[in-house]
């Protein structure tokens, strides 16, 4: 049986930051399957989720917010440099492209690392002994990060919405989109969900 896992999201979305843990449940359960980690790079710098989305998401999820982050969450976010930066680690080394989204994700929301320059990246390439070329660290999307809008735009068309995130799982033909929201205060149990397509096939 051929599976794999397929994660769009935004590295500076609140929503985002809490469905990570059930992507970390899901690969713990099956550490052989691969994964595809899709930024879809929405945070341009013109708007922010704010401090009431990231409320809303520690209320309805695991996911915890410092201060550190909800002093600046109501100002612009860019997710741009990560989005390149991801798109680098996921075509470069995908086996650590899960555990690096998620240093990011908790400098950001935990520490208010708003990654927007290369120093920021600093803790993440020294942990994870990456050296990206520095092309990756532009304020512009590059041409990785461009090849996955193009590959979530046509995963989009076949599931027909543009939310996110969203987390699919292919089981051999088949695309089934997984509705994360009701695992969000109990992330372990979507392996179970993972588990019951699979039987299926």
């Amino acid at each position: 049986m051929n599976s794999e896992l397929f994660f769009i999201y935004d590295s500076h979305c609140p929503w985002s930051y809490a469905t990570t843990e059930l992507v970390n449940q899901i690969a713990k359960a099956y550490p052989d399957m691969p994964m595809h980690l899709w930024h879809c790079a929405h945070y341009n710098g013109s708007d922010s989720a704010g401090s009431k989305a990231a409320s809303i998401v520690e209320q309805q999820s695991v996911a915890k917010f410092d201060e550190s982050y909800t002093r600046f969450a109501d100002s612009p976010q860019d997710a741009t440099m990560t989005a390149n930066f991801m798109a680098w680690v996921q075509n470069k080394n995908s086996a650590k492209a899960l555990e690096v989204l998620s240093a990011i994700q908790k400098e950001h929301f935990c520490d208010g690392n708003a990654f927007n320059n290369q120093d920021d990246f600093d803790g993440v390439l020294s942990e994870f002994r990456l050296s990206p070329p520095k092309k990756v660290f532009k304020n512009e999307l590059g041409k990785e990060a461009q090849y996955v809008l193009g590959d979530i735009a046509e995963i989009q068309e076949i599931i027909q919405t543009t939310a996110f995130p969203a987390v699919l799982l292919a089981v051999n033909e088949r695309l089934v989109l997984l509705n994360h929201n009701l695992y969000l205060t109990k992330p372990d149990a979507i392996v179970e969900a993972v588990a019951l397509e699979m039987k299926q096939g």
